[in-house]
């Protein structure tokens, strides 16, 4: 159902000789890792180790340097602005199955004028969604989004710049609500989610307001705080250290606190030993603040949130925070 390309990361690794070879796999995927590794090992007559912790896209690329010869990352696309590496092979898992029939099943449904969207696995359905909706008689806008969008039309949790501007409805492409509920944040028209292994489509309009509602109760709870603790990612693709020192300058200005730390694994645990902070700013991946804020004791803000949190900013004026290309505001 999703290509792994075997064969293909088989023959890179034989043909560049590589003798120790790590595997990155997102959670997704990980239940395949034992049988990969296997696969590989006996095709290659490499030796390989799978990466344990957690990977939540390109932007947490393992540094593969002084353990291994290579690193195969499974489940993501290479982010363009980051550079390239000869010694990581990406492997998007691309769906295989003919998501046709789903998109005929929806097309009275949608308005004239379609903007189409995906999470990378399922990028290559776009072409065939295109088809069948102009086919239909809709008019199709799909976008290329910025320097960290590799394929148009695709979405990163993190970038929604492949958001197709004059669109009356987005119809994404995929699996859970992270994604679109980002891209349903960034924009007016309708999102409609299109699960293209079940066929199921849905509207993430009241999963939006929910999230909004729960942003302005976390903005809320932290509008009294006076030591804010601004939290910055060591992984590559989500280091803002000048979004943080930015965010830094406007807290001391409003009169309150402001301390950073750093950190390469950001949660709950990490940040609750500074018991001393009213409020934590995460400038890693916007996914921390939004999915993740049940989770901590204190309130936790995205940058756009904290400013709006100082007086800076109206909630009127509310935008979802977002990794841009390059990789800092």
């Amino acid at each position: 159902m999703f290509d792994l390309r075997l064969d293909e990361a088989a023959d890179w690794i034989r043909a560049r000789g590589y003798a120790r070879v790590a595997l990155q796999f997102p959670e997704g995927l990980k239940s395949k890792a034992i049988g990969v590794s296997r696969s590989l090992s006996e095709s290659t007559g490499a030796s390989f180790f799978i990466v344990g912790d957690p990977c939540y896209g390109a932007c947490d690329i393992f540094d593969h340097r002084g353990t291994a010869d290579a690193l195969v990352h499974f489940g993501h696309s290479p982010i363009p602005s980051q550079g390239e590496d000869p010694d990581v092979m990406y492997v998007e898992a691309f769906y295989e199955g003919d998501i046709g029939p789903h998109i005929s099943a929806v097309a009275d449904s949608l308005p004239h004028k379609v903007g189409l969207m995906a999470t990378v696995q399922y990028v290559p359905c776009i072409k065939r969604a295109r088809e069948v909706l102009e086919a239909a008689g809709k008019e199709v806008l799909v976008s290329r989004g910025d320097g960290r969008i590799l394929y148009p039309g695709q979405a990163l949790g993190c970038n929604s710049s492949a958001m197709p501007d004059g669109a009356e409805h987005i119809l994404f492409i995929g699996e859970g609500d992270f994604h679109p509920l980002a891209a349903a944040l960034g924009t007016d028209a309708e999102v409609t989610v299109l699960n293209p292994i079940t066929g199921e489509h849905r509207s993430i309009a009241d999963l939006k307001e929910r999230m909004l509602r729960r942003r302005f109760a976390a903005i809320e709870r932290a509008r009294p705080a006076v030591r804010f603790l601004v939290v910055i990612c060591s992984k590559k693709g989500q280091d803002r250290t000048d979004l943080a020192d930015s965010i830094v300058g406007k807290v001391i200005s409003s009169g309150r606190e402001a301390y950073k730390v750093r950190l390469t694994e950001i949660g709950p645990d990490a940040l609750s030993v500074y018991s001393d902070a009213d409020a934590y700013i995460i400038t890693a991946c916007p996914r921390i603040a939004l999915d993740d804020s049940a989770r901590y004791a204190k309130p936790v803000l995205t940058p756009p949130e904290a400013e709006i949190a100082l007086g800076l900013r109206d909630w009127e004026d509310y935008v979802i925070d977002e990794i841009r290309s390059p990789c800092q505001d």
